[in-house]
């Protein structure tokens, strides 16, 4: 009885911290335990629960998926989605086939979506979502590099595959961003969340591919008998298929070698491969278990790994005073190059692996890719958070958010954040000047040609020793003068944007400088109690922003600022018609590209838009005025007038071009 209770509370406590997980990963596309750690944990549950018998409520090994909490409109699929069965023992799959052929296919590490096609036309694309119930992404769909808008089949068809980010594009979009916390951890999270968007315009920006791998459905005047039969109609339809192989009992095993070598050369991201049984018929005759599909299995790579001896931990410091650490260890071999560092993105990772300098660590890549230390055999736990700050010698802090430990430098006079600061006022949604990568601006900084922002614009006097400079010519010189000269001019909203005032994105400071008419001076002196009056600033948003403007260091630099620039007059004025009312909008556009560049022409205008129908909600932009959707219901609810696209126009008597 007390061994039974005690395998009832070890489940118990997997499957907390398999939820945990689970809701980090999809939810809010961090992480807080390596893959490895996942799946270790995953299988000593699955094995518990083989052991007693019992499978606790909402158990991850039953639930597919998790629960989606976008704004983008759901649907239920016609056909659930189910997660693969899976093994790592290569040697299981001649058995496997039953002595049938195979199909072998690369198992994409992206985000599933589902495609309707009607008449030839992409009419809908939806996302895996919980595997029951999508998200309905289809103008984002519209906008992927090498997806088939139309088809030459006309009748009805839908069509399973996965959207990914290649690792290229990834490193690309990666370089673009200034500040190490804000970058991408891995593709597979860069895709979801470009397939998310709200704004297709973001993800037309990202080259986002889609590779087909299933016709789920198709009207019966296509009848196929082999999987192999419907990947060949998919290719011809237009679509980019995955690539496959027709495996055999007596070729599986080496297939897979073949495509275990050919891994390090691909640049999309893969983290095993897929088996289906070629015959559709007898693929269909299997059935389907609770959680897996019969007529298919997951082969994932074992993961090659190797012990090192931890050298140190590095603390890398970043703008905000975030210090991450680093593991450093002795260099090892894996999937052909060698290793000998490793993200441990926060504090909580490194003490739930109990390191210590000197400990004996079990590393390996991530999708053959990615370093991460799976295990700590030592587990001395001797590794603590420095009490000051590597870059500065500053005193340090942790914080504790959402369970999730962080280091922090306290000195706001810390070079790191100098560094960090300054490429943010430099980024492109803030003042936007070009030709400053954090080497240059790291290097303008130790040569004493800035000390802080506003010198940036004091940096013609300094010709000659730019000119002189490792990297710099004339017209390198020249081009970053003209940068700056540029940003002279910039917007309210981007100013505030630019200064990295906490919490403070680009569309909270349009709000902010919105609701003070776009005057900085009085955005700079706002009481809390009237920025809580903004709809969408709360008091911690408050609260923080009148502290910052309260420093005098920083209201300095702020002021010094504004003599060396202009700032723009906002476009719309006082008497226009829509000045002051708020707006929300749904649905589709038919006038503007899209919802965005809609909400940009009202804000520009002196509207407001917001995201969700309150009892401050003056109109709800829908075309479909009769739709059933929940905005639709809760603007009749309020009494909250819905008006068409072109009664919004009306409005203002037609639209300015």
């Amino acid at each position: 009885m007390e061994e039974a209770e005690k395998k009832l509370e070890r489940m118990r406590e997997l499957h907390q911290k398999l939820k945990e997980a689970a809701c980090a990963y999809y939810q809010e596309n961090s992480e807080i335990m390596s893959n490895f750690e996942y799946d270790a944990l995953y299988d000593e549950l699955a094995e518990l629960e083989k052991e007693t018998g019992i499978v606790l409520a909402d158990s991850p090994t039953v639930k597919v998926g998790y629960e989606i909490v976008s704004e983008l409109p759901k649907e239920a699929h016609a056909v659930p989605m189910l997660s693969l069965d899976k093994t790592k023992d290569r040697e299981a799959l001649p058995g496997w086939l039953q002595g049938r052929e195979g199909v072998l296919s690369w198992k994409l590490d992206g985000l599933t979506n589902v495609l309707t096609y009607r008449d030839g036309t992409l009419v809908k694309a939806v996302t895996r979502g919980n595997g029951e119930i999508g998200e309905i992404i289809t103008n984002n769909a519209r906008v992927y590099k090498n997806i088939p808008i139309t088809i030459p089949y006309k009748g009805e068809i839908v069509v399973r595959g996965e959207a990914v980010i290649t690792y290229s594009e990834f490193e690309r979009i990666n370089n673009e961003i200034a500040e190490a916390e804000a970058k991408y951890k891995n593709p597979r999270n860069l895709c979801s969340g470009t397939v998310r968007q709200l704004n297709n315009e973001i993800t037309a920006q990202r080259n986002v591919l889609f590779f087909a791998y299933t016709l789920v459905s198709a009207e019966s005047v296509l009848a196929f008998s082999t999987r192999k039969e419907q990947l060949d109609f998919l290719t011809e339809q237009g679509f980019t298929c995955v690539e496959y192989f027709i495996a055999t009992p007596e070729t599986v095993v080496e297939l897979i070698g073949k495509m275990e070598k050919k891994l390090p050369e691909n640049d999309f991201p893969s983290d095993g491969l897929v088996l289906t049984f070629n015959e559709i018929a007898f693929a269909e005759s299997l059935g389907r278990t609770a959680k897996f599909p019969r007529d298919s299995i997951a082969f994932k790579w074992a993961d090659e790994t190797a012990e090192a001896k931890l050298l140190e931990i590095e603390w890398s410091a970043s703008r905000t005073g975030l210090i991450n650490p680093i593991a450093v260890f002795t260099p090892v071999e894996l999937e052909g190059t060698t290793v000998s560092r490793a993200s441990l993105h926060n504090v909580s990772i490194m003490e739930g692996l109990s390191l210590g300098i000197g400990d004996t660590v079990e590393v390996y890549k991530a999708n053959m890719i990615i370093p991460q230390i799976a295990e700590n055999f030592t587990r001395s736990g001797t590794a603590k958070p420095p009490e000051c700050c590597p870059v500065c010698g500053g005193k340090t802090t942790l914080r504790e958010e959402n369970e999730v430990k962080a280091l922090y430098c306290m000195n706001a006079d810390c070079p790191a954040k100098k560094v960090k600061a300054i490429a943010h006022f430099v980024a492109r949604d803030a003042m936007n000047i070009e030709g400053l990568s954090e080497a240059t601006i790291e290097k303008f900084l130790n040569e004493k040609l800035i000390t802080k922002a506003a010198d940036l614009f004091r940096l013609s006097a300094r010709k000659e020793q730019i000119v002189g400079m490792e990297g710099f010519g004339e017209r390198s010189y020249q081009k970053l003068m003209d940068s700056i000269e540029a940003a002279r001019t910039v917007s309210p909203a981007r100013f505030l944007y630019s200064l990295g005032v906490p919490n403070i994105g680009l569309s909270t400071a349009k709000l902010i400088c919105r609701a003070f008419d776009e005057d900085i001076e009085r955005v700079m002196n706002a009481a809390a109690e009237e920025l809580v009056a903004i709809e969408g600033i709360g008091e911690v948003i408050a609260e923080a922003f009148v502290a910052y403007f309260a420093e005098e260091k920083n209201r300095k630099e702020a002021e010094e600022l504004l003599s060396l620039l202009e700032l723009e007059r906002p476009a719309a004025e006082k008497s226009s018609p829509i000045a002051g009312k708020t707006f929300v909008i749904t649905g589709k556009v038919f006038q503007f590209s899209g919802r965005l560049e809609l909400k940009n022409y009202i804000e520009e205008r002196g509207g407001r838009v917001t995201g969700s129908v309150t009892a401050k909600t003056d109109y709800l932009i829908n075309n479909d005025a009769a739709s059933q959707s929940s905005k639709n219901k809760t603007a009749k609810e309020l009494n909250v007038e819905v008006i068409t696209e072109a009664e919004f126009l009306e409005m203002l008597g037609g639209k300015e071009e």
